[in-house]
């Protein structure tokens, strides 16, 4: 038997016990998978609920300077900031596009969020339709592109950054209300792309039904895609070449086993940890794995956790999970720096 069938069977067997069990308690709590949990989360460690009230939480990013949290609320249209012993506040509303059409923009507002190497925070637009850039110090917005071979972009969902300023970022048709049937649906697919430092815009993937989150290992020799499709939920994972570009895409995670179990979610956002470990959403919660994905561990709230980020130096993980918000402190150490 190969490792691959050994890894698909070990998922197999958690899907089965999550099934088992019975139903997830309203608190939120942290499953062991593998003792090498053990040099990330400390035993015993469960995450605490930091905010509540959100229609629908998502792209939570750590702003350092500052020490506080952003996170989208797409439906919304709001951006709020959490910092510690101070009221959860708004900070950007609107977040997206305003003044957006319900019966056709289901999601208005932002989405994934990040950081540029200046400090800059970049906006997945869903409403907008287009990648932004606000300037943290002065509020001022641009739209980086929100067009790709001349077709306006579906509803821009999540992203990553290189180290050489490139963006990597998807395109599905969630914020659209439809989706693909949607009378604003201009792309003939839904995509993975890249926006690189110069300003030209690239195609990478174009096959994939509902591409979402997105991450690089730490060497950027591989690239992550979470696929969000209720008929075939999977983590992608693709080799790339001196230039960035993507080859020998493969399916890393198989996810239709968690999800036949009855598991709440579908694969969403990821983040990767300084040593290579994959943090990504599921079907039943946030699950940490390794670049083989073999399961270490699995945070369960009881509905879907869309999404995570490192945050405060490496001592915290931050998830938005549905109306609200969790906070996980992880051991000191693994993640710092």
């Amino acid at each position: 038997m190969n490792r691959r069938a050994v890894l698909a069977g070990g998922v197999a067997l958690i899907a089965s016990r999550l099934a088992a069990q019975a139903p997830t308690p309203a608190v939120p709590r942290v499953r062991r998978l593998s003792p090498a949990l053990d040099q990330m989360v400390l035993p015993g460690s469960q995450p605490e609920v930091i905010a509540t009230g959100i229609r629908w939480a998502e792209g939570p990013l750590w702003v350092e300077k500052g020490k506080y949290l952003l996170f989208a609320d797409p439906p919304a249209n709001i951006v709020r900031r959490w910092q510690r012993d101070r009221p959860v506040a708004v900070f950007l509303d609107p977040s997206g596009a305003a003044g957006t059409d319900p019966k056709l923009v289901r999601e208005p507002g932002a989405n994934g969020l990040a950081l540029d190497a200046h400090g800059r925070l970049l906006i997945a637009n869903s409403g907008g339709r287009s990648i932004d850039r606000v300037d943290l110090a002065t509020g001022k917005r641009v739209v980086l592109v929100d067009r790709h071979a001349g077709k306006r972009f579906n509803s821009p969902n999540d992203m990553h950054v290189a180290r050489d300023g490139s963006i990597y970022f998807t395109d599905p048709p969630y914020g659209l209300e439809g989706g693909d049937a949607s009378t604003l649906k201009e792309q003939a697919v839904n995509g993975v792309y890249r926006l690189r430092p110069n300003g030209a815009i690239e195609l990478l993937d174009g096959s994939l039904p509902r591409p979402n989150g997105i991450a690089m290992s730490p060497d950027e020799r591989r690239l992550y895609v979470s696929v969000s499709d209720e008929k075939a939920p999977r983590i992608m994972v693709y080799d790339l070449d001196a230039r960035g570009m993507p080859r020998n895409a493969r399916v890393l995670l198989d996810a239709r086993t968690l999800l036949a179990g009855g598991a709440p979610g579908l694969p969403d956002g990821m983040k990767v940890a300084r040593d290579g470990t994959l943090v990504c959403s599921v079907p039943g919660g946030m699950m940490f794995m390794t670049p083989e994905a073999e399961p270490l561990g699995l945070v369960e709230d009881g509905s879907p956790i869309a999404n995570c980020a490192f945050g405060e130096r490496g001592a915290a993980l931050f998830m938005t999970s549905g109306t609200r918000v969790l906070r996980l402190a992880l051991k000191p150490g693994w993640q710092a720096g």
